[in-house]
């Protein structure tokens, strides 16, 4: 069982959320979007961003707020859901044979020009699921998708720290594979009763709050490509 730690934390740039309806991983409100499907509508876009969930539960609320973030978006982006539930475990032995899944994924990573993880904390860290996806897309050895893509943070959970170590530890592996990864502002969210309504979303000022957060990503990105 995952528990959530109670101490007070320092806050430092970062958003502190009050979030609804909490399990292991903290919701059970309906996922507005699947993975693998496009998170906001589909439209042309110049910047296609996939977005990575590190939780693998249907009533997710690291998904719901990855469906939220997807909303906020400007004209020329789009949001994609990536999936990373059929991945099998990682083995080296297989890196001349990959899976027809991990092809997939690695594929769609390839082709977006950003990243956005999504993710619950376990235990102090990210999902294990999540590290699966990362470690399959980074191999073999000098087959990595991941370098230089844009990457944001955000995350949810039921713990006062609001995902913030595990977000901490995403940060180191994304820098060992040359993932830009945006520093400020972060988003770290405990989740308590009374953030998203039955339909998913969010109050006003979050979504202001969440809203900044993405222009700064798309900043982010834009400065990206044009290097």
């Amino acid at each position: 069982m995952i528990e959530p730690t109670p101490e007070p934390w320092a806050q430092s740039h970062m958003l502190l959320l009050a979030l609804s309806r909490w399990d292991n991983e903290g919701g059970s409100v309906a996922s507005r979007a699947t993975a693998g499907s496009p998170a906001a509508g589909p439209r042309q876009s110049e910047y296609r961003i996939a977005v990575v969930v590190g939780s693998l539960r249907g009533d997710s609320l690291n998904r719901q707020l990855a469906n939220v973030l997807c909303e906020l978006g400007p004209a020329g982006f789009s949001f994609r859901q990536t999936r990373i539930d059929d991945l099998p475990l990682y083995n080296q032995d297989d890196d001349a044979n990959q899976a027809a899944s991990v092809k997939r994924f690695k594929a769609e990573i390839a082709d977006a020009r950003g990243v956005i993880f999504v993710t619950p904390e376990y235990n102090r860290s990210i999902p294990g699921v999540l590290k699966n996806a990362i470690d399959h897309a980074s191999r073999p050895h000098g087959g990595s998708v991941w370098a230089g893509k844009p990457a944001g943070i955000a995350g949810v959970s039921i713990g006062a720290m609001g995902t913030s170590m595990a977000q901490q530890h995403l940060r180191n592996v994304l820098a060992c594979l040359d993932v830009p990864t945006l520093g400020l502002p972060e988003v770290f969210i405990h989740a308590r009763e009374g953030f998203f309504d039955n339909d998913g979303k969010v109050p006003a000022a979050s979504r202001t709050f969440l809203q900044s957060w993405m222009d700064h990503y798309i900043a982010w990105v834009r400065q990206h490509a044009a290097l």
